[in-house]
């Protein structure tokens, strides 16, 4: 496996307004508005900064508005970028093989990005990711 870069990282709230004012006002980032998601692709240092609510990390994740209570609820998320889709299943299965339990496996979201994710020990939800406009 071969890791690219951080493909995003984004902090998991149950409260996007108080979460999105800190970033916003209280740092000054210039976050744009998709749905409820507030976000900025091409962060310095990073492609992909966001304020993601609890409520879509459950849809992305289980297909429901609520985090189920079997799994602890993550506070932030960061995601890895692999070089294509081919390259992130074969790191699924490799990660599996080594004994890794996924929340789900390769699946494309709606906007496009390839991901399957997993928790970390420390309750980090943690995605393997492929999001094409990374590799134009």
């Amino acid at each position: 496996m071969k890791i690219k870069c951080i493909a995003g990282f984004a902090s998991i709230t149950k409260d996007p307004e108080a979460s999105a004012s800190l970033y916003q006002k209280v740092l000054g980032l210039p976050l744009e508005t998709m749905d409820d998601y507030r976000f900025m692709d091409k962060f310095p240092g990073a492609n992909h900064f966001g304020v993601w609510p609890l409520s879509m990390a459950a849809r992305s994740c289980f297909g429901q508005d609520e985090w189920p209570e079997r799994v602890p609820e993550p506070t932030a998320t960061i995601e890895f970028e692999l070089a294509d889709v081919a390259a992130l299943e074969a790191a699924v299965q490799e990660m599996k093989q080594n004994g890794q339990e996924f929340l789900h496996e390769a699946r494309t979201e709606p906007w496009g990005q390839t991901i399957a994710r997993f928790m970390s020990p420390e309750g980090v939800l943690v995605g393997l990711s492929y999001a094409p406009w990374l590799h134009e």
